[in-house]
């Protein structure tokens, strides 16, 4: 099952089954298939404190995924920070919904094995994303 929630912020507006089957897609293409995924939409100052206190940075972040995934089943909580996908849309001349979905997919792709620590790793990621983007806009019926 994949679980959408809200803390402290609003939550996007989702076509919550859409989403989800395009996130299934998405990781069958990586031979995974779905556990219990759940993501948590909050805001810079909730990611600011999971951020310090799981993982001892101190810096906001657009995206902090948990991997709860055993074998060819990925499973995780994935937190979203719902200011940071705001600016960055703003900085990148993006549309909202565009980088949003754009964030909900690298964490999956996170859950999936991806890394993104180094460049090439980094630009790997891109690639992935753009691929399950164009896989979005083509079930969507957008070129």
């Amino acid at each position: 099952m994949i679980h959408y929630y809200n803390d402290d912020t609003e939550k996007p507006q989702l076509d919550e089954r859409l989403i989800s089957a395009w996130i299934k897609q998405t990781a069958a293409t990586y031979d995974r298939k779905t556990g219990q995924i759940t993501y948590i939409f909050c805001s810079d100052q909730r990611i600011l404190e999971v951020n310090r206190q799981f993982l001892q940075h101190d810096y906001y972040t657009d995206i902090i995924t948990f991997d709860y995934g055993e074998g060819h089943t990925i499973s995780g909580d994935i937190f979203i920070s719902m200011d940071t996908v705001r600016s960055n849309a703003e900085q990148f001349g993006t549309q909202f919904d565009d980088e949003l979905r754009r964030i909900i997919i690298h964490g999956i792709l996170h859950l999936c094995g991806q890394n993104d620590k180094n460049p090439e790793d980094r630009a790997e990621m891109t690639r992935k994303e753009n691929k399950a983007l164009e896989a979005w806009n083509n079930r969507m019926g957008v070129l």
